[in-house]
């Protein structure tokens, strides 16, 4: 790891800065709509953008209309101007429709486009890629955050974007007319203004990218811990995860400190800048009215026009940072859209064949993986299928087997030499056609989150019911499915985890009979199963053998016996082949020795044909679906947990009532936290109370500035119409005044960004550590249910952290602001004159209302936006993490399709949002150009009876105009805050979670010392989120300390579910589990999981070095010692010393670079670093070879002495020396005693279950 990150540090360092995309690169995907509306778009933030400087030449005149007609005549004249005003709003209304319409509709289209191109590239990568260059974590980040900021940088920031500059334009474009000595001076100060801005961008964007490879690598610490659960929480490892997550966040929050400084400064020099240049327009303004003769009006209209130009380039640099960051962000999602891979599966160049007679051959092949490229796994490897025979391939665990398949499959090209099909290499043959060609069903089965149906229908584009029901039928699982309640339609859960190993498998295999494949690829498709399943899942593929070409991978020599060939692999060679006979003749032969090895372990499974009608196995076909959840307890914790949390009602139409209650459900519940939401959230930032109000602080001097600024400037335009003398004298004072300002603006802004930058990253901090602190620390059924799953969690994590910091740290900024210049503003236009501020006010509900209507609108539709592109998100995330079943089922384009279905509802959303909130802009613009036409209208009034003077209509419309500027600014925040307002109630939906077993907390005894007596009293229980199936009924069992106790039963029976419950994954619904005769659940829980070392069917190991995967197991941290000999005693300790890099060999996402044996015994390092009293074994060596399993049954016997034991086992070998072996049947305990007792009962459950094993030994 910590290689890894140094490299990871430099290359941040090299590259992070200059890792982005040109900015017209990013509408590289737009197509004729988009462009149209983009013009539209374009066009109309131009024309809205000059209506600013038009209204400056509006008012010029009205100033002079003021000042130099008489009174009588005043409100003629002035309502000449104030008609162009009307004119004005209808104008800007439309215009300001259109603009935002176009571009939040375009934004929203464009990166939905971008989504869907990268999840097409995704999956058409060659599995080379996902091996070495990307994590299922990393594709999700990038999908659910990057293409949001993507989304942000070319959607209607740019219309933002264009609109202002067209008004800096615009402003100077009238200055120079009305005035050009003027405008030259001023114009001298824009370079100021625009390098500070611009400094100021690229910097924010440099940070910006950095922080984004900061949380991405947090990302990755929720995908790997929520994905593996149950091993994290087995071995106590909550704090270790934290710990890890939140040093990840760390990095993060210091960029966005210095973020909040740099942008601070870069618009504190911008306003210095500005109001500088004013004091200099002042002074110079007055000397060409003495010298020059310019008059008043024409100096203000230039003063103004500029001005107005100067504020839109600073208002600008919002848009730039969030260019800054978009193009950031597309930069890695772009590169992966050009990246072309190796073996690509949109292709379509390369010959098909018209008739396939199946001839597979490997012809003096050399190959090593991509992502461990120092390991040779063939060198010159050399085999030849003929065509409707099967080949078996069997060897020791690490020597090659499964490389054969992956290269079958073209899942990685060779070095050298050539995989040839019908003498035609592969690389010639056009991928999808010989794929479709290939039938593969491997050792753990990928099943999506889709009914059953829609799992076999991958096998074939558009198959019929028929077809799919003689499928089920061919792979025995017709019988299973028509027991299910809603049979074809029944949910699978997140990789399959509502069905037993069994019934996976089968499913499996009906998907590969669909497609009818010429070759058959069997990747150990039985090693997971009991006898009984493998007995039917074995019938079902000698259905599916029979005249295909078939390359069998087993460990088990019964599924082999029958193949015409069979082929020793060993270290990359073959070193013998022939038939079982022939070669069992050889009794020094490779062959012999692995037969010996089984045989020794008496160990032979083709069973004998048991009727299936026979009472016991019916009665179990009910159950069949329980142990589903049997299965997820070990299966669960590798595969991480992805899922579409609604996906239902897109298929069965039966279950759509009660989805659409639970959404009810969840929008009620929503609705109700909003209420909680903003104290609460205020809360979570009480302990940065005192930066939260030295911010604040500089916020309310930083809001008093514009409101002085506009009594400054109504009082410097009343200077102008002074005698010469005076006016030298007044301008000199004014102009220092505007320098003051300019200084106040440059140290109060850097200091309120500054702190409110502390305060939000420390609550964007917390919040997520918080967050991910609860969900490690709930109970695992909560994760069951697919609604958490390992990707949901993430985005959550991600995007509500990030959302809820815009609304507490800059959203408070904004607030407070806002607030002091509305009191400021008022302020000053009642001590001007009180009558016309009231007539002011009086029209200010209006400009308010407009505000609150457009706030309004945008409520109703940020929530189920997020929860859709939740599940879009989700549809990718399962691609992802299987992505080799896509592959090889060609179903790139199903996914495809399946998730552009569920982004059609959020584009939709986008659309409509993009609609109103355009209605809202443009309203109110009318609104604010109709009132200014009512208030010089009834100020002209008020002149013309002699009620007010000609400065105190422009200080009450000064202050009113600059007040309204900030109110809506306020509501311009308003999207924002309802994104801000869900993100924190689902936060707070995970915070106020009172999980029932609840591993964080300290309540509970500890016991002095633990022997290990562990006792089920009349236990039932059913797993929460399937309350229909009844897994235990009253079960007892007692386990003797320092005993070995083994399980049998059928697959589904509920012996897994016992290690569940000793670990108190579950609580049971009624009765007690006892440890040394005190309940379970009166001990703390984290100590009681620290006396139980856990060994699963499939381990699941964490992407690091193998040394900190051992050492997991410990809380305290382990010495050297201590972890060399745990990897000895497990027997991994001389393999892990012949890798390259030894301990420190990192494993893989999942520990996919090593072989299940490997994996497996490191997993029994870690179970016995912790010095276990009890040891849970859960089908340990049920997925290894002969050999391995030879030497991890030493290991893990070696290790069982004097603790006590409980063992879940399908194979006899492992169990007959067990002090008791207690058979698990419908829900209770059938039968316990030893091995040679229980054979005796004749017709016993174990005696049959024995023979089903042996008949064919």
């Amino acid at each position: 790891m910590k290689k890894e990150e140094e490299r990871d540090e430099t290359m941040k360092k090299n590259g992070g800065a200059n890792q982005k995309v040109s900015f017209f690169k990013l509408f590289s995907f737009a197509d004729k709509t988009d462009v149209a509306l983009m013009t539209i778009g374009t066009i109309s933030a131009v024309a809205n953008g000059v209506t600013q400087p038009l209204m400056t030449l509006i008012f010029g005149q009205l100033i002079n209309a003021f000042g130099t007609t008489d009174p009588d005549h005043m409100v003629k004249e002035v309502w000449k101007v104030a008609v162009q005003f009307i004119y004005l709003a209808v104008y800007s209304c439309i215009v300001a429709f259109l603009q935002v319409s176009c571009w939040m509709v375009t934004g929203e289209r464009q990166s939905a486009t971008i989504r869907g191109l990268y999840l097409k590239t995704i999956l058409r990568q060659d599995i080379g890629f996902f091996d070495t260059e990307t994590t299922t974590g990393e594709v999700i980040g990038r999908m659910s955050g990057d293409t949001i900021l993507i989304q942000e940088a070319m959607g209607e920031k740019v219309g933002k974007f264009l609109q202002l500059v067209a008004t800096f334009l615009g402003g100077f474009a009238i200055a120079f007319i009305k005035g050009w000595r003027l405008a030259v001076v001023l114009l001298g100060c824009i370079p100021l203004v625009v390098v500070a801005g611009g400094a100021m961008a690229s910097i924010m964007s440099k940070m910006a990218g950095r922080g984004q490879v900061a949380y991405a690598d947090a990302g990755n610490v929720v995908e790997q811990t929520v994905g593996a659960i149950r091993t994290v929480v087995a071995f106590t490892g909550e704090k270790q995860a934290t710990e890890k997550y939140e040093s990840k966040l760390e990095i993060a929050y210091k960029t966005m400190v210095t973020q909040g400084l740099i942008s601070g400064l870069g618009l504190g020099t911008m306003l210095a800048a500005i109001f500088c240049s004013y004091s200099l327009a002042v002074w110079y303004g007055a000397k060409l009215i003495i010298g020059k003769g310019y008059n008043g009006g024409q100096v203000i209209n230039v003063i103004f026009a500029v001005l107005t130009g100067g504020m839109s380039l600073g208002q600008a640099s919002p848009s730039m940072n969030a260019f800054g960051a978009g193009r950031a962000a597309a930069y890695k999602m772009f590169e992966t859209i050009q990246r072309s891979p190796k073996i690509d599966a949109y292709d379509m160049s390369g010959s098909v064949l018209e008739d396939i007679k199946g001839d597979i051959e490997l012809r003096d092949v050399y190959f090593r993986y991509p992502a461990r490229p120092d390991v040779q796994i063939f060198a010159g490897f050399s085999l030849f299928v003929p065509n409707g025979t099967t080949m078996a391939l069997v060897g020791q665990s690490g020597s090659g087997k499964s490389s054969v398949i992956s290269l079958i499959e073209r899942f990685y090209d060779p070095e050298s030499g050539e995989v040839l099909i019908d003498n035609v290499d592969l690389k010639k043959l056009q991928l999808k056609w010989i794929r479709s060609k290939i039938g593969l069903v491997s050792q753990e089965p990928v099943l999506f989150a889709t009914t059953i149906k829609e799992n076999i229908a991958y096998g074939k584009e558009d198959a019929t019911n028929e077809e799919i029901r003689t499928a089920i039928e061919l792979a025995n699982a017709a019988k299973f499915i028509d027991k299910l309640p809603q049979g074809l339609d029944t949910m699978v859960g997140e990789h399959g985890t509502q069905m037993s190993g069994g019934q996976k498998q089968r499913l499996a295999i009906a998907r590969a009979i669909l497609k009818n494949p010429k070759i058959l690829l069997l990747d150990e498709a039985t090693s997971a199963l009991d006898a009984e399943s493998e007995r039917i899942v074995q019938d079902a593929l000698v259905n599916l053998m029979s005249n295909r070409t078939t390359v069998v991978v087993a460990h088990r020599l019964t599924t082999i016996k029958t193949a015409d060939t069979i082929a020793v692999v060993h270290h990359g060679k073959i070193v013998e082949k022939g038939t079982h006979d022939e070669m069992i003749q050889d009794p020094e032969g490779a062959y012999s020795q692995l037969v010996r090895l089984q045989e020794g372990s008496k160990e032979k499974a083709t069973e004998s044909e048991v009727p299936e009608t026979s009472s016991g196995i019916e009665r179990s076909g009910s159950h069949r679906l329980s142990s589903a959840m049997r299965r997820s307890f070990s299966r669960d914790s590798s595969s991480s947990r992805h899922s579409f949390s609604l996906t239902s009602n897109f298929f069965i139409p039966a279950a759509v009532n009660v989805n659409e209650a639970d959404e009810n459900e969840q929008e009620t519940r929503t609705v109700r936290h909003k209420k909680v939401s903003l104290t609460r959230l205020a809360h979570l930032n009480k302990p940065e109370l005192p930066v939260l109000i030295l911010g604040s602080l500089a916020a309310m001097v930083h809001g008093t500035l514009f409101p002085i600024f506009g009594l400054l400037l109504s009082s410097s335009i009343n200077m102008f119409y002074y005698p010469a003398e005076k006016l030298k004298k007044d301008s000199r004072f004014w102009a220092l005044i505007y320098i003051a300002l300019g200084v106040a603006n440059f140290v109060v802004i850097p200091v309120q960004n500054y702190l409110f930058g502390i305060a939000g990253g420390k609550l964007i901090k917390r919040i997520r550590s918080m967050s991910f602190d609860k969900v490690v620390h709930q109970e695992i059924s909560w994760f069951d249910d697919t609604a958490n799953s390992s990707g949901a969690i993430g985005a959550r994590l991600s995007t509500d952290a990030t959302t809820v910091r815009s609304l507490v740290g800059d959203a408070l900024a904004l607030i407070v602001q806002n607030i002091a210049t509305v009191t400021a503003g008022l302020i000053i236009a009642f001590t001007a004159n009180w009558m016309l501020a009231l007539v002011v006010l009086a029209v200010s509900p209006f400009i308010v209302m407009q505000g609150y209507v457009q706030t309004k609108f945008l409520t109703g539709f940020s929530a189920d936006a997020k929860i859709m592109y939740e599940e879009a998100s989700q549809v990718a995330n399962d691609a992802v993490s299987s992505i080799r079943t896509i592959a090889s089922f060609c179903a790139e384009d199903k996914v495809m399709d399946l998730y552009q279905q569920k982004c059609d509802g959020p584009k939709k959303q986008g659309v409509r949002l993009g609609l109103i909130s355009g209605a809202g802009f443009g309203s109110s613009f009318f609104i604010l150009y109709c009132t200014n036409a009512l208030c010089f209208f009834i100020g002209a009034l008020l002149v013309q009876q002699g009620r007010a003077t000609f400065g105190e209509v422009f200080k009450v419309f000064f202050a009113l105009t600059i007040t309204a500027i900030g109110v809506s600014q306020t509501s311009a925040l308003a999207p924002d805050s309802n994104k801000a307002k869900d993100s924190a109630a689902s936060i707070f939906d995970i915070l106020d979670s009172k999980p029932k077993i609840d591993s964080s907390s300290d309540e509970g005894t500890t016991l002095q010392n633990v022997k290990g007596d562990i006792e089920f009293r009349h236990v039932s229980f059913r797993y929460p989120m399937r309350p229909d199936v009844q897994i235990f009924r009253d079960l007892c069992l007692n386990i003797p300390s320092g005993k070995t106790v083994a399980l049998v039963g059928e697959s589904g029976s509920g012996k897994s579910t016992v290690i569940s419950m000793i670990e108190r994954f579950y609580n049971p619904d009624s009765g007690m589990i006892l440890i040394d005769q005190v309940e379970i659940q009166t001990l703390k829980l984290s100590w009681l999981r620290q006396q139980m070392g856990l060994v699963s069917q499939e381990p699941v190991l964490f992407n690091e070095t193998i040394r900190s995967n051992i050492a997991y197991g410990k809380t305290g941290g382990a010495t050297e010692e201590e972890i060399i000999s745990a990897a000895q005693a497990a027997n991994a300790h001389n393999f892990i010393s012949s890798l390259p890099q030894g301990y420190e060999t990192s494993v893989g996402e999942r520990g996919v670079q090593l072989s299940g044996g490997q994996k497996q015994r490191i997993a029994i390092a870690r179970a016995i670093l912790k010095d276990p009293k009890i040891l849970l074994l859960d089908e340990a060596t049920s997925a290894l070879d002969a050999e391995s399993e030879r030497v991890v049954q030493d290991a893990l016997d070696r290790v069982m002495v004097n603790r006590t034991t409980v063992v879940v086992a399908h194979r006899l070998t492992t169990i007959k020396n067990a002090d008791v072996i207690a058979v698990v049947k419908n829900g209770v305990i059938a039968e316990k005693g030893r091995h040679e007792t229980l054979m005796k009962i004749s017709g016993g459950a174990y005696a049959s279950l024995v023979t089903l094993h042996m008949t064919s030994s």
